[in-house]
């Protein structure tokens, strides 16, 4: 790696952590509560304004069953809260949901997990970025119009910041999350101050418009359905708590106990906000559209604000800096949300990986100790999602929260026959009694993650969430072939003892283009292996230089004989690629060893103009059965500076324990 790119990576990342200070780098509960929580605390942002946006259909009147939808939400959550305490006590390894299911259901169980679970945090980034697009273009009308170009650019900062190590990334992200916290306990206990105790009047703006329902006369089992899906468009919020079983490891010790308390805060802390947002919101009269042609009274040149937006207008009236401050702070936790998947993806792909369902590159940490390599997986996939789907919140979410319920339920069944198996053959009466109430909270929450999971596929299968289920089919099969690849591979490198016959005999050919130095340290090291035969070979590409080099050759002290090759349609690669097949072909026994001179170059683009035809060589050969290939480096001066003492930082070195040595 030239100087240049490693003090660019060195100023991107920072330098490199030794494996033996990832102890270092575990999270207390001050921070682990922004890591991991900020998804599920952010999502009140977007969840109760899908909640109003679903009811809009049928009209105004309709807004009265929010609070009802936001109770139901509300105690979704607290059920998959409690279920999940459960499972980080179990499983603290941080396999999470993926764990659980493999331990206790199978490994395609756990796979069909691990396949929902990528897809979910592929989908959190996503509709975090497009969140955060709509609330900063609430006060801002270029980022509406450029609502993708934000996303993107807040992705790859956000990719930025993870590569540099988890511990660092949590530092960064806990004022934004604790500011935005502050924000919104602050906005809605004023409102509700306002409004109940002092008895103002708060009317938004969108208070007086009117709204032309969608659907005319909704009644019966088509209300229903539009209460259910606005149950299942509010039930967003739950995205982000699975994070924290999964994440398990980050903590401190004591880890599980650690871990279920954050959840505990997380889950409290979400609930409150939800409703307090979902009752301000219907006080202050908000009137909220898919279509801003379908609200009445409302000016030509109108653009609707996020319904967080109208909220902090109407609260803080008379106050803009308390505007700004609420969309600012919700815009930023929308933004760092998306950090509970950089968090969360890579430890999952890792996991996966180790057993061998993703490439093995997927499983080692980077100079920084966090996957570097899940961490970039993850932004490219959601930068198309992104761009795919212009940024838009509404078409993002319902391909949401599929994923995540499939999870819940497979976990919660897992975690069932966990107790399970546990009681058979625990006879404590005291674990037996708290083994028991487990199995029940597990059980409940069974009942309710399977109740939403059927709403969510009934109400939004065609609004979208079909691409998510291909997708989590899709990459269930790639993770199954890539396993069969693996398996493969053990079994034809382990099955077949090596009989430990030796070659017959060694048959050396060293590549000659000209006669220089390089050639000459190539026949030396040739010699020096002790051959049974010893040949050059050179490809006539030019009539004139060949017969040049031949003369050159024969006037040497050379006693290596030479061997001319023609390649009537100026080839290189082919016609020493079926010489060395010839010469297999008549000595099958016999080893076959290809000495390629090379230059070692300093510069990147120095790289470009040499040894590409030496390249194209050696990868052709390595598919030849008995032909080994052996490259003899010529280092010319511009490589003197590698020789010089500095940095040195080997392949997969910071990950063995070596940091920087000179």
């Amino acid at each position: 790696m030239s100087k240049l790119t490693t003090a660019a990576k060195r100023a991107l990342l920072g330098r490199p952590f030794r494996s033996d200070s990832l102890g270092h780098t575990l999270l207390p509960k001050r921070i682990a509560l922004p890591v991991f929580a900020s998804d599920a605390m952010s999502s009140v942002a977007y969840a109760p304004e899908e909640i109003f946006l679903m009811l809009s259909v049928a009209g105004i009147s309709a807004y009265l069953y929010a609070p009802w939808v936001g109770l139901a939400v509300a105690f979704v959550m607290a059920v998959v809260v409690a279920s999940y305490r459960q499972n980080v006590h179990a499983y603290p390894s941080g396999g999470g949901d993926y764990e659980v299911a493999t331990t206790n259901l199978g490994p395609d169980a756990g796979l069909t997990v691990g396949s929902a679970l990528l897809v979910d945090y592929v989908l959190t980034v996503a509709v975090s970025t497009a969140a955060a697009a709509s609330n900063v273009g609430s006060a801002i009308p270029f980022v509406a119009t450029h609502k993708v170009l934000f996303a993107v650019v807040a992705i790859a900062t956000l990719t930025a910041i993870n590569l540099r190590g988890v511990r660092e990334s949590g530092t960064a992200f806990a004022f934004p999350t604790y500011a935005f916290l502050i924000g919104m306990f602050g906005m809605l206990g004023w409102g509700l101050f306002r409004i109940f105790v002092l008895g103002d009047e708060l009317r938004a703006e969108s208070a007086d418009f009117g709204l032309i329902p969608e659907g005319e006369h909704l009644y019966g089992l088509a209300f229903v359905f539009l209460i259910a899906r606005s149950f299942s468009s509010g039930c967003a919020a739950l995205t982000g708590v699975e994070a924290i079983s999964n994440g398990v490891p980050a903590f401190r010790k004591p880890k599980s106990r650690n871990a279920a308390t954050t959840l505990l805060m997380l889950g409290t802390l979400a609930i409150v906000l939800l409703m307090g947002i979902i009752i301000l919101a219907q006080k202050i009269g908000v009137v909220y559209a898919n279509d801003t042609a379908n609200l009445t009274g409302a000016p030509d040149d109108y653009h609707q604000k996020t319904l967080i937006a109208q909220l902090a207008e109407t609260v803080f009236h008379g106050f803009p800096l308390g505007f700004f401050y609420i969309t600012a702070v919700t815009a930023l936790i929308l933004v760092l949300a998306a950090n509970t998947a950089f968090n969360g993806f890579p430890v999952l792909g890792s996991i996966l990986a180790q057993d061998r369902y993703l490439p093995r590159q997927l499983h080692t940490r980077g100079d920084r100790l966090a996957f570097s390599n899940g961490i970039l997986f993850l932004s490219g996939a959601a930068i198309a999602f992104v761009v795919l789907f212009g940024a838009e919140v509404t078409k993002l979410i319902q391909l949401y929260i599929v994923g995540v319920f499939v999870s819940f339920v497979l976990s919660q069944t897992g975690m069932l026959r966990h107790w399970t198996r546990l009681l058979r053959t625990e006879t404590e009466p005291r674990q037996r009694a708290r083994m028991k109430r487990s199995r029940m909270i597990n059980t409940i929450g069974l009942s309710a993650t399977g109740t939403v999971l059927v709403i969510v596929l009934i109400t939004k299968f065609f609004a979208g969430a079909y691409i998510a289920i291909c997708t989590m089919i899709a990459i269930f099969i790639v993770m199954k072939l890539i396993r069969r690849h693996y398996d493969s591979v053990a079994r034809e490198l382990d099955e077949h003892e090596w009989d430990g016959v030796l070659p017959s005999r060694s048959h050396s050919i060293v590549l000659v283009s000209r006669l220089h130095l390089p050639t000459r340290r190539a026949l030396a090291y040739a010699r020096a292996t002790r051959p049974d035969t010893l040949e050059a070979i050179t490809v006539n590409v030019d009539e004139d230089d060949t017969r040049a080099l031949v003369r050159e050759w024969e006037n040497s002290d050379i006693t290596v004989p030479l061997k001319v090759i023609e390649s009537p349609y100026r080839e290189i690669t082919k016609p020493v690629l079926d010489y060395v097949k010839r010469v297999r072909k008549n000595a099958p026994r016999d080893v076959v060893t290809v000495f390629i001179p090379e230059y070692v170059v300093g510069h990147w683009w120095e790289q470009v103009l040499h040894n590409q035809s030496a390249l194209r060589l050696k990868g052709r050969l390595l598919f030849e059965p008995g032909v080994m290939v052996t490259s003899v480096p010529w280092q010319l001066s511009s490589s003197a500076r590698a020789k010089a003492p500095g940095v040195v930082n080997a392949p997969g070195a910071v990950r063995r324990g070596y940091g920087d040595r000179t």
